[in-house]
């Protein structure tokens, strides 16, 4: 038997108590899981994983200016370099990043699926790609390369990281973090840029602000998905000593619907935006396990209409449900209100800590202070150390025939170095720039530069000195800045902030002798509304070019309930569509596609007219063009009876649509233009009267690259409207133009300034209208016909619309003038 070793007498082991070994150890432990992994630092507001990743990719090139990259190849550097740790891992931080439902400023851009409110998981990385983002870019890394921040060596002391990110906004605050360590967690919500470097420049100007004064700025948090924040408690709480509950509900509104013809009108709840980070899949899966258990009454149907265009869950009660009652139960049952729990936890010099919000806000000022310095310490140094060079070279040249005479007769470098250092007082590294210096230095002009270059430079170091001397300065400076980052990045707040629990709006429904207001907005969304006597709200454009971003209504009407709409498609077909299957909104409700309303064979179809039932009458006409030419006149009373199938309107052969359709009354002109200004105006009656199945006679040959731009019915005494793509715009009596018949030429009506001009629209000049012009880069102005200048047949009219570089006018909304009705 062997003998055994006596390890305790060897002082190979040291006795110690277990529970005191375990004590320590546990703590070692737990202060690398807060420190290297779950908790973010207050400085950069990241944890080190994003730092690594944002880092990695600032190596590789990957700014926003720069191709995408696979993930895969991403996550490899992060991994070999940084981040010893599960590829899994470092690809979950990835995508986070580039989620905008996830970072209300996103750091990275991506291609490809990463991932959806339903709680989708993302593709793989070797399927997606990133790069970083304009705003992650700038705010983060822009800085990295001037000594402002401290390295450290990596895992295996192969490279050097960052050890915080020389950050020019509060990450920490506007992204938010959330994570849980050994014994503690955070969780912060997101905040609005704009709002944020408010509260920065204030309490930079007053460090002794109070907490009042800055919630005055910011208000509450602003998470990406929206939502409602109920109540301010929760706020002050969070903002006072780092942790609060605040209550945040879903966005949503209460309308009616019919479910279909002969059915009673019943009340829907509609859900457009969810609190932040609830699952929109699992939101609707727990309200239809709700109602089945009988916990939730009054629901009748429950689908998801979410699209491209935003989120919409539509929840359809019963007709005797009271919404108010249901929408409560909802609340109180399901995720459409959730509390999130605030905890500000972060690393402040390496030690975990529970801050305010101003104590957030001034340790990130007191690093970006301390950022500044040593960035601008930096550049004076580099700056010093090129005009010492600059310096010793403008000295050489003053003696060229010296220095030549030097570096003629010296055997060697070393030698020379030590001359020009003698005879001239330069430094080493000096005379090393002397001997460095290439033979066109020696030209007049070089050597004018050199001298500009070293006043530049001293104006450049007084400018720095300045800033490093003066610590009013360099604040100014800091406030340049942050407010450089808000007009760059900052955008309108999403969450809306109730002080009191927010109140249900109940929408009741019109009867049927009721007028209602149904609108139709550009994007084919319909929508009808109450009738009150207050003033419309039209769109705010003048008659300027102007950036838009509301969608403008295109048609909009007062008239009864039990109205029908009559709607004409490209591919030549008419349907009717009773205003009772138009969802019934509030002015801040969206409606519905109106497509959605035709059987499936319409779906596909463009709509391109629209009529009132109410307008039809044995006397009215209408006209219907083809985008190849082909002309018909039809009697408007055909379409009396529309079935839900829809009729043809006119057969239209394989490549192309029907374009216009007006109507027109007897003793009415019909006029017809091209986009090369030409124009034809014939009576009505020259047009022929064929059937619902015809095509149409050919009303004019098209010229090569010449295309049909629009079709109006006006009396002889009318005016016409001619709007080019270069903006200008011509007002022209009709009379002005021969009468001519189907199959003539037309006249030349508009002549163009511009070569690659043409005109876009044909329009009656009719006063009780506006004018909308939209061009390619989704810019708009109002134009008032009234007001517009009459022209000849000659000329090419007046330019009221300037257009940018690349910019054409490309479509044209006309809309009824500001009357005195708007929608409840």
């Amino acid at each position: 038997m062997s003998k055994q070793l006596n390890l305790l007498s060897s002082g190979k082991v040291i006795a110690t108590a277990l529970h005191t070994e375990m004590e320590q150890s546990y703590l070692e432990y737990a202060m690398s899981v807060i420190v290297g992994r779950a908790l973010p630092d207050v400085r950069d507001g990241l944890k080190p994983v994003h730092r690594r990743i944002l880092y990695a990719m600032h190596e590789l090139g990957l700014t926003p200016d720069r191709p995408y990259r696979k993930c895969a190849r991403v996550v490899g550097d992060v991994l070999g370099k940084y981040h010893p740790h599960g590829d899994q891992a470092v690809y979950d931080a990835l995508v986070r990043l580039v989620q905008d439902f996830s970072s209300r400023y996103p750091l990275l851009a991506g291609h490809g699926n990463f991932g959806s409110v339903d709680n989708d998981p993302p593709a793989a990385m070797r399927y997606t790609e990133t790069r970083l983002s304009p705003i992650g870019n700038q705010s983060l890394l822009e800085e990295i390369g001037e000594s402002t921040v401290e390295f450290a060596a990596n895992f295996d002391n192969s490279q050097q990281e960052p050890t915080v990110l020389p950050a020019q906004l509060p990450t920490l605050l506007l992204n938010g973090c959330s994570g849980i360590a050994v014994g503690m967690a955070t969780n912060i919500p997101p905040h609005n840029l704009g709002e944020i470097v408010d509260a920065l420049v204030a309490l930079i100007d007053s460090p002794d602000m109070t907490l009042e004064k800055l919630m005055a700025l910011v208000p509450g948090p602003d998470f990406p998905t929206g939502g409602e924040i109920v109540g301010k408690q929760g706020i002050i709480d969070a903002y006072t000593n780092g942790r609060g509950s605040i209550t945040v509900r879903a966005v949503t509104s209460i309308e009616e619907i019919q479910p279909g013809r002969g059915r009673h009108r019943r009340p829907v709840i509609i859900v457009t935006e969810l609190p932040y980070q609830v699952n929109k899949a699992g939101c609707i899966e727990k309200i239809a396990s709700l109602i089945n258990q009988g916990r939730i009454e009054g629901i009748a149907d429950l689908r998801d209409e979410s699209d491209r265009e935003g989120m919409r869950i539509v929840i359809e009660l019963k007709r005797e449900a009271q919404p108010p009652a249901v929408l409560e139960q909802l609340y109180r049952l399901t995720p459409l209100q959730s509390n999130f729990g605030v905890i500000m936890l972060a690393l402040v010099n390496g030690v975990p800590l529970q801050l305010s919000l101003k104590e957030v806000l001034q340790k990130f000022l007191d690093f970006r202070e301390q950022t500044l310095t040593r960035r601008y310490q930096n550049q004076l140094e580099q700056a010093q150390s090129r005009q010492h060079l600059v310096e010793g070279l403008i000295k050489a040249l003053d003696h060229l025939d010296d220095l030549i005479e030097i570096l003629r007769h010296a055997p060697d470098g070393t030698t020379a170095k030590v001359q020009l250092k003698s005879q001239f007082q330069l430094s080493g590294s000096q005379a090393d720039a002397i001997l460095a210096m290439p033979m066109r230095r020696l030209t007049g002009l070089e050597q004018q530069n050199l001298r500009q270059e070293f006043d530049d430079l001293a104006q450049e170091i007084g400018d720095l000195e300045r800033l490093l001397g003066n610590r009013h300065e360099l604040l100014k400076a800091l406030k340049k800045d942050l407010r450089a980052l808000k007009k760059q990045y900052s955008d309108p707040r999403r969450t809306v902030i109730h002080g009191a629990a927010a109140k249900t709006e109940i929408f009741a429904a019109p009867v049927s002798d009721e007028s209602v207001i149904v609108e139709l907005n550009q994007r084919g969304y319909a929508r009808c509304m109450r009738v009150s006597k207050r003033k419309n709200n039209a769109p705010d454009l003048s008659g300027e070019l102007a950036d838009v971003s509301t969608d403008l209504t295109i048609f909009r009407h007062t008239t009864e309930l039990t109205t029908d709409l009559l709607l004409f498609t490209g591919s030549g077909k008419a349907y009717g569509v009773g205003l009772q299957s138009i969802p019934f909104t509030s002015s801040k409700g969206k409606g519905k596609p109106l497509v959605t309303l035709l059987p499936d064979s319409g779906r596909d179809d463009e709509i391109i007219a629209r009529f009132l039932s109410t307008e039809i009458s044995d006397t009215s006409q209408l006209i219907l063009l083809s985008q190849q030419g082909k002309i018909k006149r039809l009697p408007m009373s055909e379409f009396a009876e529309m079935t839900s199938r829809g009729l043809g309107a006119a057969k239209i052969k394989s490549g192309d649509q029907l374009g216009w359709v007006v109507k027109a009354e007897q003793e009415t002109n019909v006029a017809i233009a091209t986009s090369s200004g030409r124009l034809l105006n014939i009576p009505i009656t020259e047009i022929p009267e064929m059937g619902r199945t015809a095509q149409g006679n050919q009303v004019f040959r098209l010229r090569k690259q010449e295309s049909i731009v629009g079709l109006a019915a006006v009396r002889d005494d009318a005016d016409l409207l001619l709007i080019s793509s270069k903006g200008y715009c011509k007002r022209l009596p009709i009379d002005l133009l021969r009468l001519g018949k189907v199959g003539d030429l037309g006249t030349q009506a508009m002549q163009f300034m511009i070569k690659s001009d043409g005109l876009i629209a044909l329009l009656p000049a009719n006063p009780n209208q506006d004018v909308i012009v939209l061009s390619n880069q989704e810019r708009a102005a109002r134009l008032n016909i009234e007001t517009l200048p009459m022209w000849g047949q000659d000329g090419p009219g007046t330019q009221l619309l300037k257009t940018k570089r690349g910019e054409v006018l490309e479509n044209t909304v006309v809309i009824p003038k500001a009357d005195t009705e708007k929608e409840t």
